[in-house]
């Protein structure tokens, strides 16, 4: 048989819960390349806990096991009915009788006794594989004719087991010598084979425990020395994390054999463990693959596998508690360890992490929940005598956690993996409580609190580029530069998914009265009509906790308003971790201390606030400031135009058109605010010569320094039809003011001033024509920073400085850049 070519495949019992299954699964069969097919099959889905439950009720002496065993019975009976007829059918149904009575016998003789029976246990829990295997064997023969189908083996006949503190060690030389002894040498066709059951050495049935039939098909290949080993299950193969937790999982395509088993011990459920060991030791791959969706090709785990990936996956186990012994007594006291551990194992406690301090002062171990208290009772007692002595100062658990583990070949030798998975944590605002590496390096995990679990897989598998680095945006202002932005990211947004795997996901979009929350993201193909029928009344902490969602790593909220409301829950959001972006000035130049508790908030949530276009549109004006003071540059003073309005408005003033023209005009066009006073007041400009200030580090206000307000004062208060109306009335001033500078061979500008003792003014002034300020284009804003670095020759920032496109477009840039402090240097 040795030279023949086996191949290997099992069936799970989702993949046997019903006849239309049995159909499937002799579908696959069918269409499987030829050779020799071994079927390893498990039990018909619910039907070992259902035989388990039979026990328990003979255990506790409850006779309705009897009517429970029929139910059973029943299920199998129309199953076989729909698939098989005439004697082979009769045959099935026979031999469940005689099972049934035999489980009959066994269930009186464990209620007559009323104790646990183990044996009973594992022979009861066993039949449901040999009804699979026989029901399975029969429908194929008739599928595909005797002379290829219809053998089966029980595999209580062949696997011989001893049962180890381990679990069960398969005992080869006499399992080898059974196989033989079972199937003929010339067998060439497909034998069906029961998965999960066994017989120890003297012959007595036995289970190979959870997940068995897996092991039993990894037996199995080893006996026939297969090519390949198949496990058809419900899923499309291993995922690189649980797809209900994070929905951008994806299948690793191929994976080593130690991946595997990291990820599998972490909790990803595909296959367990100890399935791969008999696979290992005679490099057999094996394949995952979904039973429902044949035509995917799943999961190959290999010894080898070539990947770029550092990581394969992210895998985290919940009920998990942590048990701390912590005490100065321990430093550089040799079996300490040994005691904890001693103590635990007496206990009957497993642990599934260990953490201990370099300082020796404490030790910590992960254990299940359920057995945290027990884990905590025996470690006390254990060390009673140190803890009344004061050498141990408690022993104390904390409930609540999970561990989260990264797994990948990839990851051993390469430097940086620990710091991007750590780092990834924190800015994700996931606080770690206890750490482990294995001395492999294909492991490192941590143990965080269960309730942020989801967003530390969300935001880890997302850390090592194995899905789009993915911000959850609620945008408040859909209004001109609001609209704009979003048709911006309709544009760019699947070339920054394909080529940056980047993924800025709009999830809530908010006017004034309304707001339009997505589930997983909003098209932004028709997001105007959607908000528009949209019934939800505007809710700010609705909006919040939405964007904010648990299953994704980052959340920030882009503020397209000029709402001082809005802009007073900056704080709040920043403390709680939520970036924000904004072009809105109010936050940034009102009240000083909010300024300076927006600071706070960003390092308490390790948050990031950009808001770069609240001076500047989409110009580097805050960030060309920012990289001088943070270079240890001394800025001596700052000054320049900074409304693009303005600019605009004394660009095209050259006295032959009247200046109420030009403002009416202007506003026509958009290049105005609706009421032009908002712009002709001077106080948009000195908001951003404010926060020009603050982050020089001056605490001016305005009110602090004189602000030219262009507005006549005796229309400062009326309504905007009559403002409108009677602005001509002041074009003689305006005429004069501008007549005088002209004489003088100078220009109007309307320019702002900061000088680094704090002295500010805004206002309109006379510049000579070689200045800088006379020669810009029509909305040009100009700044220039003169230094210690540059004296003689000042810095200058200059470009347009209005309008949406612009506005929008430093918006995006500073999402961007977000991306790139979050995402672990994602550059676009």
């Amino acid at each position: 048989m040795k030279d023949k070519r086996w191949a290997i495949h099992k069936f799970g019992g989702s993949s046997l819960a019903d006849a239309a299954c049995f159909r499937r699964v002799a579908d696959i069969v069918a269409e499987l390349p030829g050779g020799t097919l071994g079927i390893v099959v498990s039990a018909m889905r619910g039907t070992t806990d259902a035989l388990l439950g039979l026990t328990a009720l003979a255990e506790r002496g409850d006779r309705g096991f009897a009517d429970a065993l029929a139910g059973i019975g029943e299920r199998h009976a129309a199953t076989a009915r729909e698939l098989i007829a005439g004697p082979r059918l009769a045959e099935l149904l026979d031999a469940w009788q005689a099972d049934a009575a035999r489980i009959q016998d066994l269930l009186h003789t464990v209620a007559g006794e009323g104790e646990p029976s183990p044996h009973a246990r594992d022979v009861v829990a066993g039949f449901g594989e040999l009804w699979s295997a026989r029901l399975l064997s029969s429908y194929l023969a008739e599928r595909l004719g005797e002379d290829r189908a219809g053998t089966w083996i029980d595999a209580r006949r062949v696997v011989t087991v001893r049962q180890t503190e381990l679990g069960p060690a398969v005992q080869w030389d006499v399992t080898r010598r059974r196989w033989r002894e079972n199937l003929a040498e010339d067998f060439d066709g497909i034998v069906v084979i029961t998965g999960f059951i066994a017989s120890d050495e003297q012959g007595v049935q036995t289970t190979l425990g959870r997940n068995g039939s897996d092991f039993s098909a990894s037996i199995f290949a080893a006996l026939a020395g297969a090519d390949e080993l198949y496990i058809w299950t419900d899923v499309d193969g291993v995922m690189s994390a649980d797809p209900n937790r994070v929905p951008e999982a994806k299948i690793i395509p191929s994976l080593t054999y130690s991946e595997a088993m990291e990820l599998a011990y972490f909790g990803a459920k595909v296959i367990h463990p100890q399935t791969l060991v008999p696979a290992v030791e005679h490099g057999i791959p094996v394949i995952i693959r979904n039973t429902f969706a044949p035509d995917q090709p799943g999961s190959r785990v290999l010894a080898t596998a070539t990947s770029e990936e550092q990581i394969k996956g992210i895998t985290a186990i919940a009920g998990m508690a942590l048990v701390n012994l912590e005490g100065s007594g321990m430093v550089g006291v040799p079996g300490t360890a040994d005691r904890l551990f001693g103590a635990l194992k007496k206990a009957g406690v497993s642990v599934t992490l260990i953490s201990q301090a370099s300082s020796e002062h404490s030790i910590c171990v992960a254990v299940p929940e359920s057995l945290a208290e027990r884990a905590r009772s025996v470690v006390a007692e254990a060390f009673a005598e140190e803890l009344a002595g004061g050498q141990i100062q408690k022993v104390d658990v904390t409930p609540g956690q999970s561990i989260i583990a990264v797994a990948g070949d990839g990851m051993a030798g390469t430097p940086g993996i620990a710091g991007r998975f750590f780092g990834t944590l924190g800015r994700a605002g996931v606080n770690v409580r206890a750490i482990a590496q294995g001395s492999s390096e294909r492991n490192i995990s941590a143990v965080i609190d269960t309730s942020e679990a989801t967003r530390a897989l969300r935001a880890v598998h997302s850390g090592f580029y194995l899905s789009a680095k993915t911000i959850s945006i609620g945008l408040i202002g859909p209004g001109s530069v609001g609209a704009t932005l979003l048709r911006q990211l309709e544009r760019q947004g699947e070339r920054l998914r394909e080529e940056f795997n980047l993924d800025l996901r709009i999830r809530a979009i908010a006017r004034s009265s309304r707001m339009l929350l997505g589930d997983r993201r909003i098209a932004l193909d028709g997001w105007r009509q959607a908000l528009a029928e949209s019934t939800t009344p505007l809710d700010l902490e609705a909006l919040e906790r939405h964007v904010d969602a648990d299953h994704l790593p980052h959340a920030a909220i882009v503020d397209c308003t000029a709402s001082d409301d809005v802009a007073r829950r900056y704080a709040g959001w920043l403390a709680r971790g939520i970036h924000v972006v904004t072009p809105n000035k109010k936050a940034f130049s009102g009240d000083p201390g909010y300024y300076a508790e927006l600071k706070r908030s960003c390092r308490a949530g390790n948050s990031h606030c950009f808001y770069e276009t609240t001076v500047g549109a989409a110009l580097p004006v805050i960030r060309t400031l920012r990289d001088l003071v943070d270079t240890g540059d001394r800025v001596h003073s700052i000054q320049g135009i900074l409304s693009g309005t303005l600019a605009y408005l004394f660009n095209v003033f050259d006295g032959s058109m009247p200046f109420s023209e030009i403002v009416l005009a202007a506003r026509e066009s958009g290049f105005t605010e609706p009421d032009p006073r908002d712009d002709l007041s001077g106080m948009d400009v000195a908001r951003k010569l404010t926060i020009l200030a603050r982050e020089m580090g001056s605490t001016i206000e305005i009110g602090d320094f004189p602000v030219e307000n262009l507005v006549p004062e005796n229309l400062r208060e009326v309504d905007l039809d009559e403002f409108l109306r009677r602005l001509p009335e002041h074009d003689e001033a305006m005429a004069a003011r501008f007549d005088a500078a002209r004489k003088r061979g100078r220009r109007l500008r309307y320019i702002a001033r900061l000088d680094e003792h704090g002295a500010a003014s805004v206002g309109l002034e006379e510049v000579p024509p070689d200045s800088a300020f006379s020669h810009i284009n029509l909305t040009d804003n100009i700044v220039q920073f003169v230094s210690e670095r540059y004296s003689a020759n000042p810095l200058v920032v200059q470009g347009p400085g209005a309008g949406p496109e612009v506005t929008a477009a430093g918006v995006f840039a500073d999402l961007l850049r977000l991306a790139a402090f979050v995402g672990d240097g994602v550059s676009v």
